[in-house]
This record gives structure tokens, sequence and C-alpha cells, in this order.
């Protein structure tokens, strides 16, 4: 029982990392309507860019404001100098646009920084949360900040003219532009806010896993699972799918014969399949019914 436990409780804090991403993906999709699979390079981009920041001196608590608002302003332009002339273009041809995206990030990346692993500064700590032995104060941070950035897009969309301005938009664009709704403006406010949350996701993530270029691509995985899990059309689901993930990743890796932590990725994929397969819209996610 004290195994299962630990098991659960380290499940619960690897799944906020993975909630992040899964945030951030949904965001996107929301946006644009697909999924954006260069999301975890731009979470790594952000990342660099703040230990760069550091490296020069400047304080964490002035680093990570500067990091996320300059990750907002990249996804902006991302938008609009890349998607935006793409946007009515076949689906194809945006995933592999997506796709080039990942691979540019990651070798430009790499030929700045190098593919050396580097240490990356917690601010939370890393010595146990109030005398506890299952959690840290890095892995405490992480979930409090997950929940606070839940909380925030919560009351965005719920209470905020633009936030409700993005939901009427992602559901039925045409209707939304009869109403006098921007939304080309508002599809660039979306991928700079999942910039943004991905940012703080790769600043989180990296004094966990270390800073190199390609240490997005398991997690980048786990959040499209997550996000799959909860439903793409859920912020909450997002978080509670990405959660399920790590507590089911963690759990099977220790219960279950023959997976261990080789087959731990191929328990995420087919976490995937299953779930488009049996339950489309995932767990809080809404079911679209066109009529023809």
């Amino acid at each position: 029982m004290e195994l299962f436990i630990q098991q659960l409780v380290a499940g619960i804090s690897t799944g906020t990392i993975y909630a992040c991403v899964a945030l951030a993906v949904v965001m996107i999709y929301q946006a644009i309507g697909h999924v954006n699979f260069a999301q975890g390079e731009m979470a790594m981009l952000s990342a660099f860019l703040a230990w760069q920041l550091l490296e020069f001196g400047i304080p964490y608590w002035l680093v990570f404001p500067v990091t996320v608002v300059g990750s907002f302003v990249l996804g902006m332009v991302l938008e609009r100098t890349l998607m935006r002339p793409l946007r009515n273009a076949p689906p194809l041809s945006q995933v592999i646009v997506f796709i080039g995206l990942l691979l540019v990030i990651n070798s430009v990346a790499g030929y700045v920084w190098s593919f050396t692993v580097k240490a990356f500064p917690t601010p939370f700590g890393t010595g146990p949360f109030m005398g506890s032995v299952w959690v840290s104060r890095h892995q405490a941070g992480m979930m409090a900040t997950t929940l606070a950035l839940l909380v925030l897009l919560y009351l965005f969309f719920r209470f905020s003219k633009v936030g409700l301005a993005m939901r009427g938009a992602a559901n039925n664009a045409g209707s939304a532009r009869l109403l006098g709704i921007r939304v080309k403006a508002l599809e660039g406010l979306g991928w700079g806010m999942a910039a943004a949350i991905g940012s703080v996701a790769g600043m989180l993530i990296a004094p966990v896993v270390f800073l190199e270029p390609n240490m997005m691509a398991g997690v980048l995985i786990y959040g499209f699972a997550g996000a799959v899990l909860g439903g793409l059309s859920s912020p909450t689901g997002a978080v509670l799918g990405g959660i399920l993930v790590g507590v089911l990743e963690n759990l099977a890796g220790t219960f279950i014969p023959g997976i261990g932590g080789e087959l731990k990725l191929t328990l995420a994929l087919v976490m995937i399949v299953l779930v488009l397969v049996v339950r489309p819209q995932g767990l809080l996610g809404r079911k679209l019914v066109s009529r023809v």
C-alpha cells in the first residue's frame, strides 16, 4: 500500500507536467482546429531563452514573466507569418508545416546552444515539501502552478468578453464573423496564449528532465495523450487527462509486469488510439453534431 501511495503521488506530480503541455495543445486546437506538433519544441525554445537570460545574471522572477511575454509574442508572430497564409490550405499541408516547424526549432536550438545537457534551476527548491518524503517542493510548485493556470483560463473563458468570443469563434467561426467577432485576431491570440502556457511548461519541466533540444520529445506525446483523454475542446479536461496519464503511467510501470520503464511511451500511444476509437471527444469534451 505504501508503494501504491508513493507511485500515485509521483504520478500526480508527473501528470501536472503533462497537463501543462496538454493545456497548450488544447489552446491551439480551440484556435485553429488542428493539433500543433511543434508545441513541445516551442516550449523547449522558451526554456532555452529563459536559461540564456539567467546566464546573463538576470534574476529568475524577472526572467519568468519576460519569457512568458516573449513566448506570447512569438506565438502570435508565428500565427501571423506562418499559419495565417495557410489557414484555408488542406489539413495535410498544415500538418507538414507543423512538422517542419518542429524540425527547424529543434535544429536551431541545437545549433545555438548545442545538444549538451544543461541544468536548469527551480524557483521552488529541491527539498521535501512540508517534510513529506513523497513530494518535493518543485513537484508541489508544479501542481500549484498548473492549478493556477487552470483557474485563470476558466475565469478568462467564462467571464471575459474576449474569452467568450474565443469560445464562440472556436465553435462556429462563420456565425462568429456574422456577429462582428474578429476571428483571425482571436486565432493569433490563441497561438500566443498557447505559446505562453507552453513556456511555463518548459520552465517547469527543464529542472526535472534537464535542458537539451530533445527534452520535450516524450513529454509531448504524453501531453497529447492527456489532451485527447480529457478532450481537445476542454481546458479542464486537458488538466484532468494529463494527471490521469501520469498516474496510469506510473502505476502501470510499477505494478504491471513487462511494462517497466521501456514500454511507458507505448502505453501513452495505445491510450491515444483507444480514446479516439471509443470516445473521440474525450472525458470532458463536447460531442459535435453536424446537420447535413
